[in-house]
C-alpha cells in the first residue's frame, strides 16, 4: 500500500468518525398503545339494560299482547332470566324479520331472541349462542289434506296454494323449492296460519316447532306433517353482537340453565 494512499484512508476514516459523533442520537420508536374499547358485556352492565330484538309474531318464543302492550312467550321467559342472572334489566326492542339484519347491524339491540334460526349470514356478522333447540323446515297444513302434502313434489303442483311470510328462512326455502306451484307472501306472521285454516291458502312450510304449536292451537283443523323429520336440518340459537366476553356469558349461563334444569321448565310452559 502506498504511502499516499494510506494517507488518504486514514483521514475517510477520521472523518467519518467525526461526523458520528456529530449526529443526534436516534431514539427508538415507542410502542404504539391501543385503547381497547370495552367489552359490550361491560357496557350492558354499566348501563343496567339488557337490550333485546323480537319480532313479537313467532309463537311460542314471541308474541305481542295488544291489551298488555307488551311481549310474551318462551323467549320473553329466557331473556328475562338472562337479564337476571346479570343482574339488569330487559329492554325490548320490536324488529321484523325483513329488517332483522340491518336493525342488527345498526347496533338496535345487544341479542336477538325470539325463535332466531342460525344461518352463515347471520354468523357472518354477529355470534350465536350454544344452539338450543334442533328442528327444520316442515309443511302445516288442514288436517283433510294432511296426506297430499307429505313430499315436496307433492307440494310444488300447480294449483297448490302456498303461503309464506316475508323475509327469513321460511321464504328463503319457499323460494328455493317451490318454483311451479304459485306462492302467496302473506304479511303478518301472526296471523297468517288463518289463512289455510280458512281455506284461502292450502300450505304452508316452517319450522317443526312452530307447525306443533299451531296445531296445538288449531286442533282438528291443522295439522303439523311429519314434524319429527323435516326437509331440512336448521338449529335456533340467541344471535349476539360480535363480543366474545357477551358469548361466553351467555353460553355458560345456557349451561346452569341446562344443568339446573330452569331452562326445561321454561320450555316446558310453552311446548309441552
Amino acid at each position: 500500500m502506498s504511502l499516499r494512499f494510506a494517507a488518504l484512508l486514514a483521514a475517510a476514516l477520521v472523518a467519518t468518525a467525526a461526523a458520528r459523533a456529530q449526529a443526534p442520537a436516534v431514539l427508538p420508536t415507542p410502542p404504539i398503545v391501543v385503547q381497547a374499547s370495552p367489552a359490550r358485556l361491560d357496557a350492558i352492565l354499566t348501563r343496567g339494560t339488557l337490550r333485546v330484538g323480537m319480532t313479537g309474531d313467532y309463537r311460542p318464543f314471541t308474541g305481542w299482547d295488544k291489551d298488555k302492550n307488551a311481549f310474551d312467550g318462551f323467549d320473553v321467559d329466557v331473556a328475562q332470566a338472562l337479564a337476571k342472572s346479570m343482574g339488569v334489566k330487559v329492554e325490548f326492542v320490536k324488529t321484523s324479520w325483513p329488517t332483522l339484519m340491518k336493525d342488527f347491524q345498526a347496533d338496535a339491540f345487544d341479542i336477538a331472541m325470539g325463535g332466531v334460526s342460525v344461518t352463515l349470514d347471520r354468523a357472518k356478522v354477529g355470534y350465536f349462542s350454544t344452539p338450543i333447540m334442533r328442528e327444520g323446515k316442515t309443511p302445516i297444513v288442514r288436517c283433510e289434506d294432511k296426506g297430499k302434502y307429505e313430499e315436496l313434489s307433492q307440494i310444488d303442483r300447480s294449483g297448490v296454494r302456498v303461503v309464506v311470510n316475508p323475509g327469513g328462512t321460511n321464504e328463503r326455502f319457499a323460494r328455493a323449492n317451490v318454483k311451479t306451484a304459485p306462492i302467496t307472501v302473506f304479511p303478518d306472521n301472526a296471523s297468517i296460519f288463518e289463512e289455510i285454516a280458512e281455506g284461502r291458502a292450502d300450505v304452508m312450510m316452517t319450522d317443526s316447532s312452530e307447525t306443533l304449536y299451531q296445531q296445538k292451537q288449531h286442533p282438528g283443523v291443522l295439522c303439523a306433517v311429519h314434524p319429527d323429520k323435516p326437509f331440512d336440518f336448521a338449529e335456533k340459537a340467541y344471535w349476539m353482537q360480535r363480543d366474545m366476553p357477551l358469548k361466553q356469558f351467555v353460553d355458560q349461563w345456557l349451561h346452569i340453565a341446562r344443568e339446573t334444569g330452569d331452562f326445561a321448565k321454561m320450555r316446558a310452559k310453552y311446548f309441552d
